[in-house]
């Protein structure tokens, strides 16, 4: 990563991720995620951080569901409910007329995480193209559970890919139930490029993508 002291840097340090935006003198953004352990080696000073990983006794630390409320509202308007699944946990807030509504922060169930996903797809060398929505799912609780479940089945002579997908499904029901069962999820995170996700989530409500970059948009907005 080339570093322009002209720049102006926000961080959200995610776990395993961390994505960065750079503001340029002339005003264009530009968006980057690397390993959250290689963008550790950056000597950058951040204007503002959000994230697990991030420094919270820091003056520039911003909360991340604040992050994920001050992002959503570039993107939506009036009601809405936004949920953000990051690699360890998950969290949302919900907007009614214009106004801050609800939320809730899931930080210790790891059923609704990427990093998860992540292992299994590395353990069990499948790629996420070969992910594919299925009508079954594991009625899983935390992702120690749901572990136990794929390995029972592959190990019985069910596809990798397929017991994945059901884990992933199961996935998409816990963020629906955890997020209150609204008619439309807005979704924050690496989960936005899981096309297995977005489709089992369909099944509940409507669902609308906003990519990984909400809760690093949501650090460039002052406060009121």
């Amino acid at each position: 990563m080339i570093v322009n002291e002209n720049s102006k840097y926000y961080i959200d340090a995610g776990t395993t991720w961390s994505k960065i935006l750079e503001i340029m003198p002339c005003g264009k953004r530009k968006y980057n995620i690397y390993k959250t352990k290689e963008a550790r080696e950056f000597k950058i000073n951040y204007e503002k951080t959000t994230g697990h990983t991030s420094d919270k006794s820091a003056e520039n630390y911003e909360n991340e569901v604040v992050a994920l409320a001050r992002g959503a509202k570039i993107y939506l308007q009036n009601d809405f409910c936004a949920l953000d699944l990051g690699s360890r946990d998950a969290k949302w807030v919900k907007f009614k007329n214009g106004k801050f509504s609800d939320m809730d922060w899931n930080t210790s169930c790891a059923a609704a995480t990427g990093a998860t996903i992540e292992m299994l797809l590395k353990f069990y060398d499948v790629k996420i193209e070969d992910l594919k929505f299925t009508k079954e799912k594991y009625p899983v609780t935390c992702g120690i559970f749901g572990l136990e479940k794929i390995m029972d089945d592959i190990s019985c002579g069910l596809c990798p890919s397929v017991a994945i997908s059901k884990f992933i499904h199961g996935i998409a029901y816990n963020a629906y139930n955890f997020a209150k069962n609204p008619d439309k999820i807005c979704i924050s995170g690496g989960f936005c490029e899981n096309k297995c996700f977005i489709d089992s989530l369909q099944n509940y409500c409507e669902v609308l993508p906003l990519g990984r970059f909400v809760l690093v948009d949501g650090l460039t907005l002052q406060q009121r």
